[in-house]
């Protein structure tokens, strides 16, 4: 019999299930984009705006260097969630413990990474003087925390993985609001600036992974964590390091692409900048919403695939679009309508809300089309294949995009041509993931199909 918080992926109707495993999860990307965004109000309205640059200039370098490791929690999440449809529990008390135990790994190097070679990193991407001092510090505070950051998105990546999505949310929630109160305690009450946002959130780290290893503890059954069972299995180690692996360097390619994107825009002046600053951001709440599905059509399609309910995984994809499609085009046109009022809470001046309701007249449009592609990279990764959708969105949405800013925009520098880049390749790059799922459904079905046969 099911617990109260775990959603039996593999019977009964889908919809429904979806949609419950769906809305805490959407609720948990869009709450920890507000808490951020309440880390960078906190320390611009009461820090200054070196301090500000302080924190806004590490994202970048913060996300190039994280999701790699944060890719390996893709693997657990598979691997878990494959086991425990299957009803394979030594295989899912091994994937859990070998999970648990990389994600202290990967902390600790981060950890010895971020303190040693920030700073150069920083230097090297022409951080200014006066904000170098103030960003390298941030980055070392920040970077201690990584070792309780990673075992929070192990340990809920394993929550998710058996249909728990609500518990991870409540943890989130508990540690944002400690987050929020500390960088006011810290920043305002203390005045210790960049220092004192870095410490609230290692703090409101350290919260949030020890209400997951709690409840990680607690469980019943085979997800059951004992910290006397921590080790690398080997055969669940390479597992999970084989699907993690591509799925994290896609991210780090994608941060890298990002950086020529912006490069790019960079060229037509401040105000400029200014206005995809803030449209960017608008976005990433959409994004957020929409990458929902993208975990769900993973997690579902593994657990019925490890499960052997082969006639079910179709009907989660076709959900998944279905859904991502809706959410996409009503937040992305919901978003371009209200686009004046919204670039307002981040600047009052005319140009720059001119400039951000030019990208997002093209970007929040045309959304779903990335939220279509994500989703069929979700339903490939729960088949078991991550290097194929790895290789076909670098190619497609980084590859393609780098050949038309080498081409389309050259021959016509604007940024309208710029932007168009991103819809274009995110359908063409789509289509070719679709085009991957149907032959790897049909070589998966002929199998399956032989073996029970046989």
């Amino acid at each position: 019999m099911k617990k109260n918080y775990e959603i039996d992926m593999c019977n009964g109707p889908l919809f429904g299930k979806i949609l419950a495993f769906s809305i805490p999860l959407m609720l948990s990307g869009i709450l920890q984009l507000l808490f951020n965004a309440a880390d960078t109000v906190v320390v611009g309205r009461f820090a200054g705006s070196t301090a500000l640059a302080a924190v806004g200039t590490t994202s970048s370098l913060i996300n190039l260097l994280v999701n790699l490791f944060i890719g390996f929690s893709v693997g657990a999440n598979v691997l878990t969630a494959r086991y425990y449809g299957a009803r394979k529990e030594k295989e899912v008390s091994d994937t859990v413990h070998s999970a648990i135990f990389i994600s202290l790994i990967s902390g600790i190097l981060l950890l010895i990474i971020g303190i040693s070679i920030t700073e150069q990193i920083l230097i090297w991407m022409g951080t200014p003087d006066d904000v170098l001092p103030q960003a390298a510090l941030y980055l070392k505070i920040y970077f201690i925390g990584m070792p309780v950051m990673l075992l929070y998105n192990f340990g809920s990546s394993i929550l998710r993985a058996i249909g728990d999505t609500k518990r991870p949310l409540y943890y989130l929630i508990a540690a944002g609001i400690v987050n929020v109160i500390l960088n006011l305690i810290f920043v305002v009450g203390f005045q210790l600036s960049v220092a004192g946002v870095a410490l609230a959130t290692v703090i409101s780290q350290v919260i949030s992974a020890a209400l997951i290893l709690r409840c990680l503890m607690k469980l019943d059954g085979c997800c059951r964590l004992n910290l006397r069972n921590l080790r690398l299995e080997k055969d669940k180690t390479t597992q999970i390091l084989r699907i993690g692996f591509p799925a994290g360097l896609q991210g780090v390619v994608f941060s890298l692409s990002n950086v020529l994107i912006q490069s790019s825009v960079n060229s037509f002046g401040s105000v400029a900048m200014a206005g995809n600053t803030a449209a960017a951001n608008i976005e990433g709440f959409i994004y957020m919403a929409m990458n929902t599905f993208h975990q769900t059509a993973m997690n579902f399609t593994s657990q019925n695939f490890g499960a052997g309910k082969q006639e079910r995984i179709p009907k989660i994809l076709l959900l998944c679009l279905g859904m991502v499609t809706a959410v996409g085009l009503v937040l992305g046109i919901s978003a371009y309508l209200s686009g004046t009022w919204l670039l307002q809470i981040y600047s009052s001046d005319p140009d720059v809300i001119r400039y951000g309701l030019l990208r997002m007249s093209i970007i929040c449009t045309f959304y779903c089309f990335c939220g279509m592609m994500d989703v069929l990279v979700g339903s490939l990764r729960g088949l078991g294949y991550s290097f194929l959708p790895m290789v076909v969105s670098l190619l497609g949405a980084c590859g393609l995009r780098i050949v038309w800013i080498y081409t389309f925009f050259q021959w016509s520098r604007s940024l309208l041509v710029l932007y168009i880049s991103y819809p274009v390749t995110w359908l063409i790059t789509a289509a070719v993931h679709m085009l991957c799922y149907l032959i790897i459904r049909r070589k998966q079905k002929a199998i399956f199909l032989k073996t029970t046969q046989a």
